[in-house]
């Protein structure tokens, strides 16, 4: 599965479309981004692509928008978001991007993962 790596436009775009909230914080992951709340992503960039994690419901009004699709890697594209297209308004993107940040905002932190402890042999 090849990656795509967004330039550095499609980065400072992307920094620029996450809803300004003290809560949310931007990240790489896999070469790519993704704005996170409360530990889970309701935003990422994969390419030029920039997704959304949305409810069901939104997520099929989104879909059904000439341009969006599923967001991640053809083989293997990520359940629960779809890409925005990429024409939409910027006012259009405010919207989708503050609805999945709402959306995910409301489900609970992600849990610490535990460090891994080294073995004695």
């Amino acid at each position: 599965m090849k990656m795509p790596k967004p330039t550095e436009a499609e980065k400072e775009r992307f920094a620029a479309m996450v809803p300004d909230d003290p809560r949310v914080e931007i990240k790489p992951m896999f070469g790519n981004l993704g704005a996170f709340v409360n530990g889970n992503m309701f935003m990422g960039l994969f390419g030029a692509d920039v997704g959304v994690k949305l409810p069901a419901d939104e997520l099929a009004d989104l879909l059904g928008k000439p341009g969006a699709g599923p967001f991640g890697p053809a083989e293997r594209p990520m359940g629960g978001y779809a890409t925005l297209p990429p024409d939409l308004s910027a006012e259009d993107t405010r919207d989708w991007t503050a609805k999945a940040l709402r959306y995910v905002g409301a489900l609970p932190p992600k849990a610490a993962k535990k460090k891994a402890t080294a073995r004695k042999s």
